[in-house]
């Protein structure tokens, strides 16, 4: 009775009994997963069969979980396996074992007409929730910062400073050198295909106008969004993961009030100095290369520099930082308020917050553009 487990094939008349006995605990799983696979190639006969399991001294859930899996490869069409002589001690852990589905063959799909404009029509409805989240957000946020207007001593001072270190003061090497570095190679590129046309001086026109422009603010954003944006929406997951935000709600405190909008503001006020900052590595960084590799002197590129540019390019880049760093902010909450309690969501919503805010970045970029361009900047 207590010994090692046996499953024995015995022959009833047309039917087929297979005598379980001895210990069918997890401790024995490798004899036992051979039994049951070796058992279960008995399937597909016209007999019926029996699975006796009066003789089993101990059953566990990992034994228990083979008989009946043992039962269900042995089912075939109207020809059902029944397990026979189970003990009332082990009777309920076996229906509770049966109540766990099998898994789901996944069977593969053909490409249709139809299945292409259901996906489609998916995705738009997908692109439309977010939207409505980002808007619903956006009028929490400025809610709630009304609220500290009107409440100036419920505004978290500390909160707000220590997102600041973290998402600007932290934040200045990396976005100089990277910054620097784009400036260099822009200067080298530029450099290197005006010198057919004997017009290097003008890789500096090039240089300060995209870098105030374009290519500082984005480029910032777009790093900002990737460092700053998931490590938002990671924090504020791990709070939804542990319920740390319904355990707010709880004691009576506003989630936007507490945690999103001093980040929001953190963001805001941080962006537009990286922003300068990445213009003003950018720009030393082609100038540079200019002095180095196209011989173009440092004094003479402070002077085409100052005759190439003006102050609105450098007003067209600031103004863009601010909204880009509210949508940002915005998308990152957002993703981060979504997630579920498990990692896999946390990871899915990391990502996406990352995806859409580089995706909202870019789309703003674009019309800002198109704004400037029709008044003239």
């Amino acid at each position: 009775m207590n010994g090692d487990p046996k499953l024995e094939r015995i022959a009833k008349g047309n039917a087929l009994a297979l005598c379980a006995t001895g210990t069918w605990t997890a401790s024995f799983a490798p004899v036992l997963e051979r039994m049951v696979a070796d058992a279960e190639k008995l399937a597909g006969g016209p007999q019926s069969i029996f699975i006796d399991v009066s003789e089993v001294a101990k059953l566990d859930t990992f034994g228990a979980w083979l008989i009946e899996r043992l039962r269900r490869s042995l089912t075939q069409g109207p020809v059902e396996a029944q397990i026979a002589g189970l003990s009332a001690n082990y009777s309920s852990l076996v229906d509770e074992v049966r109540r766990v589905r099998a898994t789901p063959v996944i069977e593969s799909s053909t490409i249709t007409i139809t299945g292409m404009l259901e996906q489609i029509g998916r995705a738009v409805a997908g692109l439309t929730g977010t939207m409505t989240g980002l808007i619903d957000m956006l009028g929490a946020v400025l809610a709630a910062g009304f609220r500290v207007l009107i409440h100036p001593r419920s505004f978290r001072l500390t909160s707000t400073v220590h997102h600041l270190e973290q998402v600007c003061w932290r934040a200045v090497p990396i976005i100089v050198l990277i910054t620097f570095l784009i400036g260099c190679i822009i200067a080298q590129q530029g450099i290197f295909h005006f010198r057919r046309f004997g017009a290097d001086i003008f890789v500096v026109d090039m240089l300060g106008v995209l870098v105030l422009r374009e290519i500082g603010v984005l480029l910032v954003a777009i790093m900002v969004a990737g460092r700053s944006g998931s490590a938002y929406t990671a924090e504020l997951g791990s709070m939804k993961m542990r319920e740390e935000i319904d355990a707010l709600r709880t004691m009576g405190f506003d989630p936007i009030e507490v945690l999103v909008l001093p980040r929001m503001l953190a963001l805001v006020l941080a962006l537009p100095i990286l922003a300068f900052l990445g213009a003003m590595a950018a720009l030393y960084g082609g100038g540079l290369v200019a002095w180095l590799y196209g011989g173009v002197d440092p004094e003479a590129f402070l002077l085409r520099l100052r005759d190439a540019i003006s102050i609105d390019h450098f007003i067209v880049g600031i103004v863009k930082a601010p909204v880009m760093a509210a949508v940002i902010g915005i998308v990152a909450c957002v993703e981060g308020l979504a997630v579920q309690g498990s990692a896999e969501s946390l990871g899915q919503h990391t990502t996406a917050s990352v995806v859409k805010g580089i995706f909202f970045v870019i789309v703003m970029d674009g019309v800002f553009a198109i704004f400037f361009a029709s008044i003239g900047m």
